[in-house]
């Protein structure tokens, strides 16, 4: 295939010394006022494949990728990923950015107790989730131009990669989550803008999993219902041959409960495609908010004195991270301070 043709982009870069970090930002709003669509990564997700070794049975999913980015050695690129490997990606994408929120990966078990492992309906309702979460990432202005996102997007064997120690991002990402959760209970002073959007969210996130659970029940009950009719309809024609008097009426109740069926099918359908998995997916975005907002908050709100070594420390093991190395304290009074 012919390459995408090239498009204007200015340059951008998966991290910055002034990376956003208010709770406004964390939103990760991807479009701005005025600004035109380049739209220049395309990428896609299909094609599984079934591969069953003496240890494990999984499956693989073809991904590819058209780009006219001046970053990528060619235009088009094409490589088979199975979901650990989407796994690594996103582990590196939390650690390279912790206060961007980053889109949710369909569980390892999708809709369990509903569909069996490795079928067909499995397969498929991953693989979409799968392609939705690439796309997703693809059309963030950050982190599409995460480093480990292009590596995942392009090299044929992501092995060698894993093996490799955190990066510069990773250790600093590492270090702003530890700090973050060792100040938390410090923190004075609290905006009340925090306060109410906790409160928000955690009313949300125990509506919105009752939600998931009511409509998981409904497509349950839908189903046994519908296996129960299925059975019912033909009982009746065979009933209809050995009752002449009332095979006419015996026929007829066959032929609504058919109807019925057919439309129990249908709405069963349109719940697991076009209901469950959005709700469900409202669920894992909530448990993401539930983290990086207080992370988030932990990094703008002041500290108490009580946390004011721990806030040192921090831009001690940050500079750290920055330069590999110790870095260079001088002695003030009464104590300690870092020199940047």
């Amino acid at each position: 295939m012919s390459c995408l043709q090239d498009t204007s982009l200015a340059e951008a870069n998966s991290f910055s010394p002034s990376m956003p970090i208010s709770p406004s930002s964390m939103i990760n709003q991807y479009k701005f006022e005025d600004e035109p669509e380049l739209k220049d990564l395309f990428i896609t997700v299909d094609d599984p494949e079934s591969h069953i070794t003496a240890i494990e049975t999984f499956i693989t999913y073809r991904v590819v990728t058209k780009t006219s980015r001046g970053e990528f050695d060619s235009c088009e690129y094409e490589v088979r990923r199975r979901y650990q490997d989407f796994l690594w990606l996103k582990s590196k994408l939390e650690e390279a950015h912790p206060t961007l929120i980053i889109p949710p990966l369909p569980e390892k078990f999708v809709m369990k107790g509903m569909v069996e492992r490795f079928s067909d309906e499995f397969i498929e309702t991953r693989r979409k989730a799968l392609h939705k979460f690439l796309n997703r990432i693809a059309d963030h202005p950050t982190l599409t131009f995460n480093e480990d996102f292009k590596i995942f997007l392009t090299a044929q064997e992501l092995s060698s990669h894993k093996k490799q120690g955190p990066g510069l991002l990773s250790r600093m990402g590492q270090t702003v989550r530890a700090v973050a959760s060792s100040v938390r209970g410090g923190v004075k002073n609290r905006p009340e803008m925090f306060t109410e959007m906790n409160d928000y969210m955690e009313t949300f996130s125990h509506k919105i999993n009752v939600l998931d659970k009511i409509a998981h029940r409904i497509y349950k009950e839908e189903r046994e219902y519908f296996n129960e009719m299925k059975e019912y309809g033909p009982i009746h024609t065979l009933w209809s041959a050995s009752e002449e008097d009332i095979a006419d009426s015996l026929k007829g109740v066959a032929s609504c409960i058919d109807k019925c069926c057919k439309a129990t099918e249908k709405r069963m359908a349109g719940l697991s495609e076009n209901l469950l998995p959005i709700i469900h997916e409202y669920v894992l975005y909530s448990e993401i908010l539930m983290v990086s907002c207080p992370l988030a908050e932990n990094l703008v709100c002041p500290v108490s004195h009580v946390n004011q070594a721990r806030g040192t420390h921090f831009r001690q093991e940050l500079l750290s991270s920055l330069c590999g190395r110790e870095p260079v304290v001088a002695v003030q009074k009464p104590g300690l301070e870092l020199c940047w």
